[in-house]
């Protein structure tokens, strides 16, 4: 049941605003807490008891840590609460791939215990994301950066809530333990929060689903089917999609938030505008971002302990992240090519940079960035290979078989030209410089907005009607 479904839209969203606004304060957290619960084991009720789990073992930790007076026997059970936490991630999300790459690697040596044997390991829908928040809370917590909640249906409702369960925002527990216990619901919060929501939604139905189209096709041809263009045509619709499935979705959760009265942290702010890899993830991915930067970075020692460690922790960050992503070593190259470029401009790279035209630096992030997404994307190494391969002019006998052209039609090429349009902050500067307007200008101005949402609303769903849904990207993380 993802926000993009005629069940969230039509019936589950509706009944669960109905119910919140028409109870008392007081039970409008049970009311969340339930609409949470029935939402995650709506397809997860075989694996629900991991996340329960999760919550009831972290809210236990959190009381004890915030108890004992001994630094040091603070420090072991912050040590137990992470290697639970990380034990748990990395049986449920690695244990499928490290039998997999240990029978390669038997195979390769020949050897008389290949292959292992494993029952597949079912992975929880969300798991990456609902550790992240436990971690950050017993952390929080040792740090006295917060108090432990005696509460713990609170502790439930913080870790289900459903607008930001399955794929972020990443919120730290010390952003939202106010709001969960008090918080400014109103008419005008409902207003923002659905027009947020709606822009969300359009990114999904609109852009993001039209460019998977394109890159779904390309990436499945066979290599001896690729060219150039059509290569570069298929990263390029990637881009799109991800930065708008991703976006979309949190702007939809930042918008169901604010519908219940929450203020979420951003996650993203035009990341394809960045003239460097160090500002491209000071702008992709915020909440994650801040998380490593947090809770792995700067506990490795961040960049005091001299530029050889700040370079290794920056080189370790990454791959986390790659791997944090999927158990893959697609996506372990996808975060090392990443980490070496922010070690290059920390080199001094950087330096160099910045005495270059504008563009220039512009171009230089883009061809990282869809570089990379090729690793993100591509199903196998192999695969990635041949792709890049085409990329960079390597196959050429597929010229006449596909044309980059024949992919774009009338509806795509619009969605790419929105796309292209909407991953940048123009529209906001040209709202900014308008010259100042009458009473009247702005409530004409509020009016076009408002038939602008609700032509997005009526597109989006004839879009979902129409069939042309694929579940998003993160949920796969």
């Amino acid at each position: 049941m993802v926000f993009s479904s005629t069940v969230f839209l039509f019936l589950f969203l509706p009944v669960v605003l109905a119910l919140y606004f028409s109870v008392r304060p007081g039970l409008q957290n049970g009311v969340l807490l339930v609409a949470s619960a029935i939402y995650y084991a709506w397809d997860e009720s075989t694996v629900a008891r991991v996340v329960l789990y999760s919550i009831v073992a972290n809210y236990l930790f959190g009381l004890a840590i915030q108890r004992l007076q001994s630094a040091f026997w603070r420090r072991v059970l912050l040590g137990h609460a992470v290697v639970t936490n990380i034990g748990l991630l990395l049986w449920y999300k690695y244990a499928n791939f490290a039998v997999s790459s240990a029978n390669t690697l038997l195979a390769l040596l020949h050897s008389k215990h290949a292959p292992i044997v494993l029952t597949p390991v079912v992975l929880p829908l969300g798991i990456s994301f609902f550790t992240f928040h436990a971690l950050s809370y017993v952390i929080d917590i040792y740090r006295r950066q917060a108090v432990a909640q005696k509460s713990l249906p609170l502790i439930c409702l913080y870790i289900l809530f459903f607008p930001q369960l399955i794929a972020g925002p990443i919120v730290r527990y010390h952003e939202l333990a106010d709001q969960l216990r008090r918080r400014k619901v109103s008419a005008a919060g409902l207003s923002a929060g659905i027009e947020r929501f709606v822009l969300g939604l359009a990114k999904k139905m609109l852009i993001a689903n039209t460019a998977a189209e394109v890159s779904d096709t390309v990436f499945t041809l066979p290599a001896a089917d690729l060219n150039s263009p059509l290569a570069w045509l298929g990263v390029g619709a990637y881009a799109l999609q991800v930065y708008f499935d991703f976006s979309g979705y949190s702007d939809m959760a930042i918008g169901l938030a604010r519908m219940f009265g929450f203020e979420f942290p951003e996650n993203f702010d035009y990341p394809y505008i960045a003239r460097s890899m160090t500002e491209f993830w000071r702008r992709w991915h915020l909440s994650l971002s801040r998380w490593f930067r947090d809770y792995l970075y700067v506990p490795l020692g961040g960049n005091r302990r001299g530029p050889l460690r700040t370079y290794l922790n920056l080189a370790t960050v990454f791959l986390l992240c790659g791997l944090w992503h999927g158990a893959s070593w697609n996506f372990v190259i996808w975060g090392a090519l990443h980490g070496a470029f922010l070690v290059l401009e920390r080199l001094g790279f950087q330096r160099l940079l910045e005495r270059v035209w504008s563009p220039v630096r512009h171009v230089y992030t883009l061809l990282v960035v869809l570089v990379t997404w090729v690793f993100f994307r591509a199903p196998t190494l192999s695969a990635a290979s041949s792709f890049l391969h085409a990329m960079f002019g390597g196959a050429h006998s597929a010229s006449h078989v596909h044309r980059a052209l024949d992919f774009l039609d009338h509806e795509r090429a619009l969605a790419f030209s929105l796309g292209i349009i909407g991953s940048t902050p123009i529209l906001k500067w040209i709202e900014r410089h308008l010259p100042q307007r009458s009473f009247g200008q702005l409530a004409l101005l509020e009016l076009g907005k408002l038939a602008a949402i609700v032509s997005l609303a009526v597109a989006s769903a004839v879009k979902l009607s129409a069939g042309t849904y694929n579940p998003f990207i993160y949920f796969r993380f």
